[in-house]
């Protein structure tokens, strides 16, 4: 193999461009600490961080990926479970529907307590995503082309290759396949496999409330949310209804 799954990923999926001025926006003021929770490469938190007085605590027990992108001295990587991480934060982020990782109502109210104990003062802000909708447990993949260093292009398959509705429960697949002038370089099927629990909106709220949050809000992932100056305008959703795709991802605030 010549291609790292984990630069494809940053490649393909991640955008920490958009996410950071997005997370600033919707916490508000002027948090520093960062928090980021199933951190993967902790690309977030090196952005993040990239901006004066700032830092960052990336937290996950994949260690390969936490060590991927080295080592930046105003970010801290633990490799830990995120429930036995304590350190003080302004504003905790969870990206990439790792919520999911957390299986029962039980784990999920737990841990958002244990977070809840993180924020530091009354404008600590907890940030995480998830996706639903009409399709959200319909099997099938989303196809995507990204182009590389040298005239490659990456084909980036997100594959939903089980559902089942009755549990919440869904495994999710990332394939990826490397193009030059049409010829295949390479292939790297499931690459990243997820099971997960899909927690839909309003299961998120209800845990982050009986978890001792004061207030939740529900605000669209917009691609144009972020304006060419990095700055974002992101406002909560009203009425659902009529804000959100048939198929959607939001993020859910939860406020101390």
């Amino acid at each position: 193999m010549t291609h790292d799954k984990h630069d494809l990923y940053e490649l393909c999926v991640q955008s920490p461009k958009d996410l950071v001025p997005l997370v600033r926006a919707i916490h508000g003021g002027d948090p520093r600490v960062l928090g980021e929770d199933f951190s993967g490469t902790a690309a977030f938190s090196h952005l993040w961080a990239e901006r004066d007085g700032c830092s960052a605590i990336a937290v996950d027990l994949d260690e390969d990926a936490l060590s991927f992108r080295g080592t930046h001295e105003r970010v801290t990587k633990r490799h830990s479970d995120v429930s036995d991480v304590s350190d003080p934060i302004d504003v905790l982020f969870v990206g990439n529907f790792s919520i999911g990782y957390l299986h029962t109502r039980e784990e999920l109210v737990a841990y958002l307590r244990h977070v809840r104990s993180r924020l530091v003062a009354s404008a600590g802000v907890f940030i995480c995503d998830t996706y639903g909708g009409e399709t959200a447990y319909t099997l099938g993949a989303v196809h995507r082309a990204h182009p590389m260093p040298g005239g490659k292009l990456c084909r980036y398959t997100w594959e939903q290759h089980e559902a089942d509705p009755t549990t919440g429960m869904v495994t999710n697949l990332i394939h990826f396949r490397i193009e030059r002038a049409g010829v295949i370089e390479e292939e790297l099927f499931d690459a990243f496999v997820y099971e997960w629990r899909l927690w839909s909106i309003p299961e998120l709220r209800d845990a982050m409330h009986e978890s001792g949050f004061a207030s939740t809000q529900v605000y669209a992932k917009l691609a144009d949310a972020v304006d060419d100056e990095g700055n974002a305008y992101i406002t909560p959703i009203v009425d659902a209804c009529e804000e959100l795709e048939d198929s959607f991802i939001v993020l859910i605030a939860a406020r101390v």
